[in-house]
């Protein structure tokens, strides 16, 4: 199996949120296509009630067993990345679990109820590298239907069972 590394930075937001239970929630906010030169957790921009901060670098891994997934992510439309963050409950707040082109890994990343996933733009220079490698490492598998085997009582083994007794038969541990 053929990998490629892509280095990413991700951007993450803190909004102000209106409930009894928290003041405040964390999401995905972006993908740089290449980290830029700040240390992870630099604030950026921000405005009353948002904050944007660099949360740092990550690894986009591309497997070339996942080219057909990588094929339905381009069809869909806008090509999308899935960043996962997830709540630390200390300092910092929360931690990076996870950026994927592959949107079947990016369904798996929303099985953790705790984490936070955001299908997010994937930057051009993201999407031509993506590309470049389907194209350098796709191979279409044809579909085979398995067909199911009847049952040869010659081959061994117990003839398959009708369904339910048979009338006037009773069955074990039962009297007549």
């Amino acid at each position: 199996m053929t990998q490629q590394h892509i280095e990413v930075g991700i951007v993450v937001e803190r909004r102000a949120i209106d409930s009894p239970w928290a003041d405040h929630a964390w999401a995905p906010l972006a993908v740089l296509p290449e980290p830029p030169p700040l240390a992870p957790w630099t604030e950026l921009a921000g405005e009353a009630g948002r904050q944007q901060f660099y949360l740092g670098p990550a690894t986009l891994t591309l497997h070339s067993v996942d080219t057909a997934h990588f094929r339905e992510n381009f069809q869909a439309g806008h090509a999308k990345l899935w960043v996962a963050i997830r709540p630390t409950g200390i300092e910092p707040e929360i931690e990076f679990v996870g950026v994927t082109a592959d949107p079947f890994e990016g369904e798996v990343y929303c099985e953790n109820v705790g984490d936070v996933v955001e299908a997010l733009p994937m930057p051009l220079a993201v999407a031509e590298a993506v590309l470049a490698f389907f194209e350098a490492h796709h191979v279409e598998r044809e579909f085979i239907k398995r067909k199911r085997s009847e049952h040869d009582p010659r081959k061994g083994g117990a003839p398959r069972p009708g369904p339910g007794l048979p009338r006037g038969e009773a069955g074990p541990g039962e009297r007549r």
